[in-house]
Order: C-alpha cells, then sequence, then structure tokens
C-alpha cells in the first residue's frame, strides 16, 4: 500500500531516450545493406545502390519533390542520377545513413557540386569548411571565383578575407593580374586592405602593366582609389607624379596638384572634387599603435631599444634597435618613419646621472603661443602651469600637461582660454613621456617621488581618458625608463581588427 501512494504521488514521468535516433539510424543502414524493404536503386553509371524511399525523402527536399510529386520517377524503382560519380554517390548514401563521410582533395569539388544539387545542405557547409582549411595567398583568388560557380557564400566571404589580409602575397600571385577592372576595384575599395597606400599604387601599376594596350585608360578610376591623404610626401610628388602612366592622364596630375597646394600652402581649401579621396578615412586595418624609443634603462645606460605595445595582446614587442646611444633625444613620427633627432651621445651625457629636485623653483609660470597667420609670439601669464620635465599632448582642442615634479594634471581649453584641472597622477612625476592614440593618452615610465622626497625610477605604463576622467593602469614596461620618447606609429596589421 505504501508502494502505491507514493506511485500516486508521481503523476507523470518524461522519458527521452538519447540513444534512440542514432541506433535507429545504425538499423536502417544495416536493413539496407542487407536489401531489406528497399525499394529504389539509385544508379550512377554500372553502379546500383538499394535505398529506402522513406529515408531518402526525409534527408533531402530534392527527394521529396521527386518521390512526393507527379514526377515520373516516384513510380519507378530505378532512378539515374546524372553527373554525379559512383564514388560521390555512394558517399552521400552513406552519410544520409550514418550521418559521417569522409572529405578529400580528391572529391570535395564532385561531392560539393553533388550535395547542392540534392540539397544537403550541411554537407555542403562541410566542404566548404574543408575548403576554407586549405586556403593559402596562392589559391585564395582561384577560390573566390570556385565560389562563385558553387554560389557559396561561406567559402567567397574566407577567401577574400584572406585575400585582403595577405595583400602583399596575393598582389605577387599569377592569378591577381588576370583580375578584372571591377573585382581589381573591389579590393582597392575595401578598408580592410592590408596594404599601405604606398604599395596600392605600385599593385595597380602592375596589373595595368600586365596588358598595358587595354589597360592603360583605367589609370584614372584605379588612382582614385589611393588614398592619396595616408602617401609620404616625397613618394607622392616624387615618384607618383614623375610615374609616366600617371603623367599621361590629365585628371590624375590635375588629382596630385591639388593635393600639391592642400598639403604646402597653410590656407588652401580642399575642393569640391578632391574632397571625396581626400576625405577617405584610413583603411581599418591600419592602425595607431604606442611605440616607446630610447631614454634611460634602469638608469645604467642609455637605451637603443624601441618597444612596440601591442593593444590586442597586452603586450610588448621588441623591434629593431637604434643604431646610436642617444640622451635627451626628440622622437615624432610622419607618415609612418620614426625620427630621431638631436640629443647627447653616451659620452657626453654620461655625468648627467641624476635629477636635482631643486630645478623646480626655476618654473615658469608662462605659455607661449605662436600664431602662423600672423608669425607672431606672445604670452600667456599663469600661474596654474608649474610643470618642469612634463610632458603635453593634444586631444581635440585640449592641451594636456602631465605632472612635473607633481602629481596634477592640467588640461588648458585653447577655445574657452580656460585652465581644467583633471584627475590626478597616482605619483609625483617627471622625466615621463606622453602620447595620444585613439584619443586617449599613454604615459610612460619616467622618474617618482616616493614618500621619502628620494627620487626613483619608474615602469609604470597608465592611459587617461578625457572622456570619464579616468586613469587606467595598463601593466608595466619591460624595465625602468625614462627620458624617452612615445609617440603614435601607424602600421598595418595583417590580423582582422575586433569589432
Amino acid at each position: 500500500m505504501a508502494l502505491c501512494a507514493s506511485l500516486k504521488t508521481l503523476e507523470v514521468f518524461p522519458f527521452r531516450d538519447p540513444e534512440l535516433s542514432s541506433l535507429l539510424l545504425s538499423q536502417l543502414n544495416s536493413l539496407r545493406q542487407e536489401r531489406i524493404l528497399t525499394d529504389v536503386l539509385l544508379c550512377s553509371d554500372n553502379t546500383e545502390i538499394p535505398c529506402h524511399r522513406n529515408v531518402l525523402v526525409s534527408s533531402s527536399l530534392y527527394f521529396r519533390a521527386m518521390f512526393c510529386s507527379n514526377f515520373v520517377e516516384s513510380s519507378q524503382g530505378r532512378v539515374d542520377l546524372k553527373g554525379i560519380s559512383p564514388d560521390v554517390l555512394c558517399g552521400i548514401v552513406d552519410y544520409v545513413y550514418t550521418g559521417a563521410i569522409t572529405i578529400s582533395m580528391d572529391i570535395v569539388l564532385p561531392l560539393m557540386q553533388a550535395a547542392s544539387m540534392l540539397y544537403y545542405g550541411r554537407l555542403f557547409e562541410a566542404c566548404s569548411t574543408f575548403l576554407q582549411e586549405q586556403l593559402s595567398p596562392d589559391n585564395c583568388l582561384s577560390m573566390i571565383r570556385l565560389s562563385e560557380i558553387l554560389h557559396c557564400d561561406s567559402l567567397k566571404e574566407k577567401a577574400k578575407e584572406m585575400a585582403v589580409r595577405s595583400f602583399s602575397d596575393v598582389a605577387a600571385s599569377e592569378d591577381f593580374c588576370e583580375l578584372s577592372l571591377p573585382e581589381l576595384m573591389c579590393y582597392l575599395e575595401d578598408d580592410r586592405l592590408c596594404a599601405e597606400e604606398e604599395q596600392v599604387f605600385e599593385t595597380l601599376l602592375a596589373w595595368i602593366h600586365h596588358d598595358p594596350f587595354s589597360r592603360r585608360g583605367a589609370i584614372h578610376d584605379l588612382f582614385k582609389k589611393v588614398r592619396l591623404r595616408y602617401i609620404h610626401p616625397t613618394y607622392l610628388f616624387q615618384f607618383i607624379a614623375n610615374d609616366p602612366l600617371v603623367q599621361s592622364s590629365t585628371l590624375c596630375t590635375e588629382i596630385i596638384e591639388s593635393v600639391r597646394r592642400l598639403m604646402l600652402s597653410v590656407s588652401a581649401k580642399c575642393g569640391r572634387e578632391l574632397k571625396p579621396l581626400w576625405t577617405t578615412p584610413r583603411r581599418y586595418t591600419c592602425r595607431e599603435t604606442l611605440v616607446v624609443v630610447g631614454g634611460r634603462k634602469n638608469n645604467e645606460q642609455t637605451s637603443r631599444e624601441a618597444l612596440l605595445y601591442d593593444e590586442r595582446t597586452q603586450r610588448w614587442q621588441w623591434l629593431a634597435k637604434l643604431p646610436l646611444r642617444l640622451y635627451k633625444a626628440s622622437y615624432v613620427c610622419i607618415h609612418s618613419i620614426l625620427y630621431v633627432v638631436g640629443g647627447l651621445s653616451l659620452s657626453m651625457a654620461s655625468g648627467d646621472s641624476s635629477v636635482s629636485a631643486t630645478v623646480y623653483t626655476l618654473s615658469l609660470k608662462t605659455n607661449q603661443v605662436y600664431h602662423i597667420s600672423r608669425n607672431l609670439w606672445s604670452r600667456l601669464e599663469t600661474r596654474t602651469v608649474k610643470n618642469v620635465c612634463a610632458p603635453a599632448a593634444v586631444i581635440e582642442d585640449k592641451i594636456y600637461i602631465i605632472g612635473g615634479y607633481t602629481r596634477r594634471m592640467i588640461a588648458y581649453d585653447t577655445k574657452a582660454n580656460k585652465f581644467v584641472k583633471c584627475e590626478n597622477l597616482k605619483e609625483r612625476r617627471m622625466h615621463h613621456s606622453a602620447t595620444v592614440i585613439n584619443n586617449k593618452l599613454y604615459v610612460t615610465g619616467g622618474r617618482f617621488l616616493n614618500g621619502h622626497d628620494a627620487i626613483e625610477d619608474s615602469d609604470c605604463f597608465e592611459c587617461y581618458d578625457p572622456k570619464t576622467d579616468v586613469w587606467t593602469s595598463k601593466g608595466t614596461l619591460p624595465y625602468k625608463l625614462f627620458d624617452h620618447g612615445s609617440l603614435p606609429l601607424v602600421c598595418v596589421s595583417n590580423r582582422p581588427n575586433p569589432p
């Protein structure tokens, strides 16, 4: 009675057999192999494969239409599938009854065509995945053409991603010169193209010279796809402007002259025709990256090291070393070329091993301002500015002055003509470096005054966001460093950017 009472409290018991579907499929395959209850033969050449109509109808819209409509095959016991080889047909039937198939380079294309014809979508995509694993810069353009023949969007997208990501290698392949003009234009318009604009120009020249008689007339349309704003002026005006093919086009020479006036004249304005070309943004794969150069390393010697910070991996990478050891040099970057200007040699700087805090008493409460339109210097007196050995950086219309024997950071709003106090640094810092990347301020290294007013070297690496007025630690430098340079270097990445 107790057992019956307990059973009554359990009104339902939902049961699902996780092995039934696979077991049923296995049993159906055994029936097929033993020709039990099979009612149709799929034929290719001299090969006949016994199958169950209901299994075929359940697995494919193609067979559903064939056997459940008024087609003549619905009443026939033998169906010829033309265009499908016996090996491929056997593989597909095995896949239908087992859910498994081995894909190789020998059969992938005919298998993919058969899967498309017979409406086996998952098998079709499995073949696409297999081909995507075989992609390389040498074959990606051929794969794109193949994907268009097969109407395979997933393969086409992956192959094109390979083409734009490995553009340097792809442009050197034999297939590249066989691209049509619309296809080449499509690549040159792609923001994901991993190439500097100088290389884009050289690539279109190589494409034209492959068949100059029929292609030279395309120079103007192709030239407009080169983002001239991001080309080094020396390369633009000495190499591109003097190229015979460019000079043969009046429209190209007019564009170059407009760019020359815009670059070299203070008051020049961008014309209506040039504006769309000039305002085209930098390609997504060209990104600003923090580079730290030179300085005093670990307070032992001047450094020849150059470091690049990879924001994606949050790791430092070592670049090629500087040719000379320099102390207190200046560092700038123009058109992806880094310049090291001036500085002291190691022997000259050997006696300068410490920094005296008494320098702070010599600070001037003055800003000096130059107006290019009037060719005039003026002085802006203020009690707010007291920085010494502190860098300054510009974000939008504000000049940020960071530290300098103090924890303070202030911003001078040039439009409002007023100073704004920002969030303080963690320590009183000097001899550090600062630069702006993507409208954020990156501060590296320097020296700081500890709680006992003693000077220590720093390996600190911080980022300031002016929108939130918040400092964030980015970890540390690989070593302690001061009196170094930091700057944004635009480089081309062959990895897709994060969304």
